[in-house]
């Protein structure tokens, strides 16, 4: 199948700090905060490189399933500079076709900051850069329509220009999956998240937390009735406690990987978002997909950075 993914193309800039470097600068771990460029340059100032990677959300699930030979591409604004260049460049390098025309932007191109703290938690500071002003100009309808599967990152809601351009998406994508995103992405957006999810995709992806916000509770019971009357496919990652996949009024579920010598959470998410479709567009059952999107899930957090 044809799988086009569409998000935010922002540079990762992953740097090991330790807890007190989060709380001076007022950072709350394992969140993921918008910042102005004033910011980026201030705390790039503070923190020492370790790597540079091509990276954004729905982009890290693209070079997932390009990894597992799938036909995969990516749509995401970056701007005509050195960064931008890097990152097509990245995307090509691993297999993913870049479905964007760099164009002379005023803005240079989207980067987060991904710091990783002792117990390999990831705090983000990201400054969306061109990337937030992605339209529906920038959208070639032919290419959404010529693929299978459409992947959309919450993320993308958080500007007005790139949501209307995520309608777009919706109207002439054929199956529709949706990434949650963050826990504070649905906080902005609970009730516009919570229409998307009941009327207009097919699969959804949250973590534990970005569930129980979404749905306003406390109690994954009451996310479970929800899921089951959705009709919809759910699936549900919970780190240490495993993941779930909710379709009809069946609930499989797959505990975590033991004994794993983790390093970086970065893109576990997006790994295991990877794992979980590429075994579904290959037409195994539900536990078997929650299986394989574990598998990479371990596999990218025993390694820095979001690349296998």
């Amino acid at each position: 199948m044809k799988i086009i993914g569409i998000g935010n193309a922002i540079i990762d800039v992953l740097s090991r700090v330790d807890d007190e470097f989060i709380k001076k600068n007022q950072l709350t771990k394992g969140s993921m905060k918008l910042i102005n460029q004033t910011e980026l340059l201030s705390l790039l100032d503070l923190i020492k490189i370790e790597k540079k990677i091509a990276g954004g959300s729905v982009a890290n699930s693209m070079v997932g399933l390009s990894h597992l030979k799938n036909k995969a591409s990516f749509i995401g604004k970056v701007s005509n500079d050195d960064l931008g260049k890097s990152y097509e460049k990245d995307l090509i390098n691993q297999k993913v076709e870049f479905c964007y025309k760099k164009k002379e932007e005023v803005i240079p191109t989207g980067t987060c900051i991904v710091l990783i703290t002792p117990d390999n938690e990831r705090t983000m500071c990201t400054f969306l850069g061109s990337s937030a002003t992605i339209s529906e100009n920038d959208i070639d309808e032919k290419i959404i329509k010529n693929s299978d599967i459409s992947i959309l990152e919450g993320y993308l809601w958080d500007s007005n220009e790139s949501k209307v351009a995520f309608k777009k998406i919706l109207i002439n994508s054929k199956k529709k999956v949706m990434s949650l995103s963050d826990k504070f992405c649905v906080e902005r957006h609970t009730d516009d998240f919570l229409d998307l999810v009941k009327n207009h995709f097919d699969i959804i992806f949250a973590n534990e937390q970005e569930i129980l916000t979404l749905l306003r509770t406390k109690d994954l019971k009451k996310v479970i009735h929800f899921c089951k009357a959705l009709k919809k496919i759910v699936v549900i990652t919970r780190s240490n406690k495993g993941s779930m996949v909710i379709f009809d009024n069946n609930v499989d579920e797959c505990n975590a990987n033991q004994n794993l010598k983790i390093v970086d959470l970065t893109g576990a998410g997006d790994l295991f978002l990877a794992g979980f479709l590429n075994s579904y567009i290959k037409n195994k059952n539900l536990k078997d997909c929650l299986y394989m999107g574990t598998e990479m899930a371990s596999k990218i957090i025993q390694k820095i950075g979001a690349r296998l």
